[in-house]
């Protein structure tokens, strides 16, 4: 089912950018959705934002759409979440997460198809 491998994580101040990538290993994007979840002390974790290059679709949930934009680098096989105007809310680990098949649409994703996961990368945002 693959290996992913997050980074770009780290400190910022609110107002700032960051941009998380997510390699991908043995599988293709023409198969596989990509998923970014997050998860912060205390709270359920949140899908965020989903790509699907098979059906040429994204995802955003209503806490990060017109801040965060995913794409997809087909070539390289690695998946950017270009995070900007970060909010001190944001502070959560992110992961990135493949599904095989699944349509990104709406402002959800289901994280129960997404059965290959990678370790997550901190971010932190001050106020």
């Amino acid at each position: 089912e693959g290996q992913l491998v997050e980074s770009g994580g780290g400190l910022v101040q609110a107002g700032g950018s960051l941009r998380l990538s997510c390699a991908a290993s043995g599988l293709s994007f023409d198969d596989y959705a990509i998923g970014w979840f997050r998860q912060a002390p205390g709270k359920a974790q949140e899908g965020v934002s989903c790509i699907s290059s098979s059906f040429d679709s994204t995802m955003y949930s209503d806490s990060v759409k017109g801040r965060f934009t995913i794409s997809s680098d087909n070539v390289k096989n690695i998946i950017y979440l270009q995070m900007n105007n970060l909010k001190p809310e944001d502070t959560a680990v992110y992961y990135c997460a493949a599904a095989w098949g699944y349509l990104c649409s709406g402002n959800r994703v289901s994280e129960s198809f997404f059965a290959s996961w990678g370790q997550g990368t901190q971010v932190t945002v001050s106020s």
